[in-house]
């Protein structure tokens, strides 16, 4: 079957892609925001990307056309490919319908961490001998000899074995709350009716779909009104967001998490939360990890147990990713000590916090956060860990969120761990950015300009061996990360 992806460079619909190519069938898409990783990793994988949304992209007449979110009424190749009636659906329903239905479907949810928390889990399953199906809405970085972990990982996306001793087989899956399609607004994680779910997080995000918070609350509800009295359903402790939302209604066992400063050698049990991580060292590349006992477990024989997580990940949210990921991977019957090893070979992937490279020993790291709260995460742990360099942040405010202004103040604050915050200002933002970051009271120092030349030119000038520059956006930010280093090497040179 001759497949066509509109919107086909996208996180989630290049994963979905490859999974159909997995599946035999011939595959081609269109998007008008065409950039790596997925877009090399797609042409890579052979199937064929045209530049921008065309009628002729549709001919010869595709069997099926996968409609991404970002296509609209009134586009012209949606106006045809209605008016032809040609054979359409959206990706998250593509993907229950021909992938998910036979599976033990492992979601994880949330505001934040969706990404990594997949690549976690799913790292942990392979590591563990379980050959299971993932789509993660992102590229895993792989650096380990074991060869099956690098066919596996190859990808952002795996299909798995369809059944695992003797019953269904596994799949992980990132669970967004974004809408499925212009005529599916339904969260696309309805989709996909799993048995073990990660609701790692809950904040007003997406302002272009959601009118509030508990708007998105009602879309979570959907998908635990379809979780199984027999699956299991894990979230950190005291997230007042998700409590209310359970408070709905909630027919699934619950595990709740915790996250504790310490460095003693053993973990004393939390009554209010089964699973704990007690940290070893501040910065969260090393921590213990204990559950309490109670659980329903596809394998019975496992009860209390323990491990130590010694990784090169770093960020008190990462170790909370990690704990949700090790509780989901022993609901499937993984071991904490066989989970705690997977993590502590665990390279991450890219774009979260990805080391990208040195001149004259300014490190560069590109970061995905977009959301206040993702920026003050990564910037906690960016500190902690890289303790004796100043940290710059370069910060493009570039989510529908972002540019509508709805977060606006709290933008000052969450870059204010770094030592400098440069914040770009994009032509066309409908609301005064300056005028946000410089009337807040914040103690560093905390720069708005208006070009990605701008930004370049002032970190060549003014950044010092032994510095370090997160650039954090969810997309392609001009290209400026490779720009940047080709700059410092310029600079370097003089």
């Amino acid at each position: 079957m001759h497949i066509h992806i509109l919107g086909i460079c996208g996180t989630f619909m290049g994963s979905l892609a490859l999974l159909a190519r997995s599946l035999g069938h011939t595959v081609t898409g269109s998007d008008a925001n065409v950039y790596p990783p997925m877009s090399t990793q797609l042409e890579n994988a052979g199937v064929s990307i045209l530049e921008g949304y065309l009628v002729e992209h549709l001919s010869p007449k595709p069997d099926l056309v996968v409609v991404g979110n970002a296509m609209k009424r009134g586009m012209p190749v949606i106006e045809y490919l209605l008016n032809s009636n040609i054979r359409y659906t959206s990706g998250p329903q593509f993907l229950s319908e021909e992938v998910l239905q036979s599976r033990h479907v492992l979601a994880v949810a949330g505001t934040h961490g969706k990404t990594t928390t997949t690549t976690m889990l799913a790292w942990i399953l392979q590591f563990a001998g379980i050959d299971s199906g993932f789509l993660i809405g992102g590229v895993p970085l792989v650096d380990t000899d074991d060869e099956r972990l690098q066919h596996a990982f190859a990808h952002s996306s795996h299909l798995g074995a369809a059944t695992c001793n003797g019953s269904s087989g596994y799949f992980v899956i990132e669970a967004d709350e974004y809408d499925s399609a212009f005529f599916d607004k339904r969260s696309k994680f309805v989709h996909y009716r799993p048995r073990t779910a990660i609701l790692n997080n809950l904040e007003f995000d997406h302002a272009d779909i959601f009118a509030d918070l508990n708007a998105i609350q009602t879309q979570f509800h959907h998908m635990i009104r379809m979780i199984p009295s027999c699956g299991q359903i894990i979230m950190p402790n005291q997230t007042s967001s998700l409590e209310d939302t359970l408070a709905k209604g909630v027919w699934t066992p619950v595990w709740r998490t915790e996250v504790t400063a310490g460095s003693s050698a053993t973990l004393e049990q939390n009554p209010t939360s089964n699973w704990q991580a007690q940290l070893i060292r501040e910065d969260g590349s090393q921590f213990l990890v204990k559950f309490n006992g109670e659980n329903n477990l596809q394998d019975s024989s496992q009860g209390e147990g323990e491990g130590c997580v010694n990784w090169g990940m770093s960020g008190i949210h990462n170790v909370n990713n990690a704990l949700v990921a090790i509780a989901a991977a022993f609901h499937v019957g993984v071991s904490i000590e066989k989970a705690c090893a997977a993590l502590s070979s665990f390279a991450g992937i890219k774009r979260r916090m990805e080391h990208i490279g040195t001149v004259n020993d300014i490190l560069v790291f590109d970061d995905f956060a977009h959301h206040p709260t993702a920026i003050a995460t990564t910037l906690d742990g960016a500190k902690k860990k890289l303790t004796a360099r100043k940290i710059w942040a370069v910060i493009e405010p570039r989510s529908n969120t972002m540019k509508m202004g709805i977060h606006q103040d709290e933008l000052a604050a969450s870059a204010s761990l770094a030592d400098t915050a440069i914040w770009f200002e994009p032509a066309g933002l409908e609301w005064g950015l300056k005028d946000a970051i410089l009337s807040a009271n914040t103690d560093n120092e905390q720069l708005v300009l208006n070009s990605t030349a701008a930004i370049i030119e002032h970190l060549a000038a003014h950044a010092q061996s032994g510095d370090a520059i997160v650039i954090m956006s969810n997309g392609g930010f001009e290209g400026i990360h490779q720009r940047l280093l080709s700059q410092l090497l310029v600079t370097d040179d003089l």
